[in-house]
């Protein structure tokens, strides 16, 4: 059995056309733009508005990280 076909906790994920997981790893994304994937893919069928809340979270953070890059970079 392939661990897609099995969902710990829920099903807001067994009716994606593409599991989010494997998205985050085909694409080689990092931490924070894999739970930005996850909690943009789920919000309509399992945290609503706090998983919106959580994917904006982790967009901020990645904002911030890449602002610092560029300025030290400078």
């Amino acid at each position: 059995m392939s661990v897609n076909s099995k969902q710990v906790k829920g099903s807001h994920y067994k009716n994606k056309a593409i599991q989010p997981w494997d998205y985050i790893v085909a694409n080689n994304l990092g931490y924070l733009e894999g739970n930005v994937v996850k909690y943009i893919s789920r919000w309509r069928d399992k945290g609503g508005m706090d998983d919106l809340a959580k994917a904006k979270h982790y967009i901020e953070k990645l904002i911030e990280l890449e602002t610092q890059d560029n300025v030290a970079c400078d």
